[in-house]
C-alpha cells in the first residue's frame, strides 16, 4: 500500500462510497483492485463476500495471482475472480429450477449458435434469408446485449429486422428445448431471473457483499443492469474503467454507462488516475493530443515521470507490401544497431488479414515469430466436431456433444424434431440422447423422426462398445474416414 501514489491510495481506502475510477492507460488499475481486494478483507469484509469481474479469463488469473502475493491462503478462501459471463453462469447453474432449466446446462458457442439458426432458417416458412445468416446473429446478440428479450424485439423491430426478431424467438425456443444458453444469456438469463425474484436477487446479494469491476467502459447495457442488482441501491462496489479506452460498442459496449453511474448513484464518488507508469512523456502528449478529439464524459490528462522519451516517427508507403518491407528493415537494422532480442519487438495490426505480408517478410529474413491471438488448433470445427464424437463416445449423456454431431453429417434430423426430442427430455428429466432411446418418444414424434434417432443412438453405442473392447485407434480411425 505504501507504493501506490495518493490517488491510488484514496482509491483502495474509499469504502464506504459507491466509486468511480478513471484509469487512464497504463495508470495501475489493476495494482489498485488487487490492493482493495486485500483492503476489503484486512476492514473484515471476508473474501468470500468479495467478487471482482473483468471481461476475459486471461484478465482474471493475472488478477488472481495478484491477489494471492497479498493475501495468503485462509485470507483469500471463497475470494470470486472471474469474467462477468462466469459469474453468470454459476448464477444459472445454482438457480437453473428456478429457470425451468435442468441440471448440466449446454453451453452453446458461436459456432453451435450460427449452426442453430442456419437449421432454423433452412427449416422455417418465414422469409429469412440465408445469405443473411451472419446479420440475424449479429442483431440477436445486439438485442441480448441490449437487455431486449424475444418479445420485446417482436414489439420495435423495424421492417428490416422483423425476420430476425421472428428468428429470436425461435432462436429461444429451440435452446431452451436443448437445456442451452449462449454467452450473452450467460448475463441476460441471471439479470431477467434477479429482477423477478427478490427472495434470490437477496440470497446473491448477501453472498456478493462487495463488487469490483474491471474495465467497466466496455460493460454492455445488460452487464450494468446485473452490476446495479448485485451491487444494491448502497452501491457496494468500486468500477474502474476509461471512456477513452472504449473500443467495443460494435459488439454492444456502452461507454454511457460511465454517466449513468453518476445517475443512478447520487453518493458517487470519482477518482482519476493519470499518472502513467508505462510510457515516457513524448508518446502521452501525442496520445492525450489524439484523444482531446473524442467526446469526453470525464477530462483527464497523462503524464509521466519516465522522461519525455525518444521522437515518434510515421511513415507512409506506396502500398502495402512495401510497408511491410521496411517495417522488417527497420526491425533488422534497429537489432543490429541496439543488441536488442527479437522478443523486444512487436507488430501491431488492425486485422489477421494484414498478418500474411509481415510473415513473409520475416520468414524470408529468418526471423522468429509466433502470432498472438491467431486460431487455437482445438477451434477449428472439424476439430470440435471429432471431439464431440469422442465425448459422445464416452459419456452418452453430454448434452452439448449430441446437439454438435447429431447433424454433422447430415442424417435429417431437422430443428423441429430435436426441439420436441428436448421438450421429451426436459419432461422426463434425461439427456438427449437417453431420450432419443426411450419408447415414449414416439408418441412425440413421427416415426421417421424416431427411426433415425435410433439408428443413430444405436451406431453412437456399438460404436463406443468396440471403442472399449477392441482396436480403440482402429475404430476411431474408421468413424473419421
Amino acid at each position: 500500500m505504501s507504493k501506490l501514489n495518493p490517488q491510488q491510495q484514496a482509491a483502495v481506502k474509499m469504502i464506504d462510497h459507491p466509486l468511480l475510477v478513471l484509469a487512464g492507460a497504463g495508470s495501475g488499475k489493476t495494482r489498485v483492485i488487487t490492493e482493495k481486494i486485500a483492503y476489503l478483507v484486512k476492514q473484515g469484509i471476508p473474501a468470500r463476500h468479495i467478487a471482482a469481474v473483468t471481461f476475459t479469463n486471461k484478465a482474471a488469473r493475472e488478477m488472481k495471482s495478484r491477489v494471492s502475493k497479498l493475501l495468503d491462503d485462509q485470507q483469500s478462501r471463497g475470494l470470486r475472480v472471474s469474467t462477468f459471463h462466469s459469474l453468470g453462469l454459476d448464477i444459472l447453474r445454482a438457480e437453473y429450477k428456478t429457470l425451468s432449466y435442468k441440471a448440466g446446462i449446454t453451453l452453446f458457442d458461436e459456432q453451435d449458435k450460427v449452426t442453430l439458426l442456419r437449421n432454423l432458417i433452412s427449416h422455417s416458412p418465414k422469409e429469412c434469408d440465408i445469405d443473411q445468416l451472419d446479420r440475424y446473429s449479429w442483431q440477436i446478440g445486439q438485442w441480448k446485449n441490449a437487455f431486449i428479450t424475444p418479445e420485446q424485439s417482436l414489439l420495435m423491430a423495424s421492417p428490416e429486422e422483423y425476420a430476425a426478431a421472428h428468428l429470436y424467438v425461435d432462436y429461444t425456443r429451440s435452446l431452451k428445448a436443448y437445456n442451452a444458453v449462449d454467452f450473452d444469456d450467460l448475463i441476460l438469463l441471471p439479470v431477467l431471473l434477479l429482477q423477478q425474484h427478490a427472495k434470490i436477487l437477496e440470497k446473491w446479494q448477501n453472498k456478493i457483499r462487495y463488487l469490483l469491476v474491471d474495465e467497466y467502459q466496455d460493460t454492455n447495457v445488460t452487464q450494468y443492469q446485473l452490476v446495479k442488482l448485485i451491487a444494491g441501491n448502497l452501491g457496494r462496489f468500486t468500477v474502474v474503467g476509461d471512456d477513452d479506452q472504449s473500443i467495443y460498442a460494435w459488439r454492444g459496449a456502452s461507454p454511457k454507462n460511465l454517466e449513468q453511474l453518476q445517475k443512478d448513484y447520487t453518493r458517487l464518488q470519482v477518482i482519476k488516475l493519470e499518472q502513467n507508469y508505462r510510457s515516457t512523456g513524448r508518446i502521452l502528449k501525442v496520445a492525450n493530443q489524439l484523444i482531446a478529439n473524442n467526446p469526453h464524459a470525464f477530462e483527464k490528462k497523462l503524464w509521466s515521470e519516465l522522461g519525455y522519451g525518444d521522437a515518434l516517427r510515421v511513415l507512409s508507403h506506396k502500398d502495402e507490401l512495401i510497408e511491410a518491407q521496411q517495417i522488417v528493415s527497420e526491425l533488422i537494422h534497429h537489432k543490429f544497431k541496439t543488441g536488442n532480442a527479437y522478443q523486444d519487438y512487436a507488430i501491431l495490426y488492425r486485422g489477421n488479414h494484414q498478418s500474411r505480408l509481415f510473415e513473409r517478410g520475416l520468414r524470408e529474413n529468418n526471423i522468429p515469430y509466433f502470432i498472438s491471438g491467431s486460431t487455437s488448433f482445438f477451434a477449428y470445427s472439424e476439430i470440435k466436431d471429432m471431439l464431440a464424437y469422442l465425448r459422445l463416445f464416452v459419456n452418452q449423456n453430454d448434452d452439448a456433444a449430441f446437439l454438435r454431431i447429431i447433424n454433422t453429417p447430415k442424417r435429417e434430423i431437422g430443428p423441429t424434431t430435436l426441439e420436441k426430442l428436448g421438450a421429451y427430455a426436459n419432461e422426463r428429466h434425461v439427456s438427449l440422447f437417453a431420450a432419443s432411446t426411450e419408447l415414449g418418444l414416439a408418441q412425440k414424434l413421427s416415426e421417421k423422426s424416431v427411426q433415425r434417432l435410433q439408428k443413430f443412438s444405436d451406431w453412437v453405442l456399438d460404436t463406443a462398445d468396440r471403442i472399449e473392447r477392441g482396436d480403440t485407434f482402429g475404430v476411431i480411425e474408421q468413424c473419421i474416414n
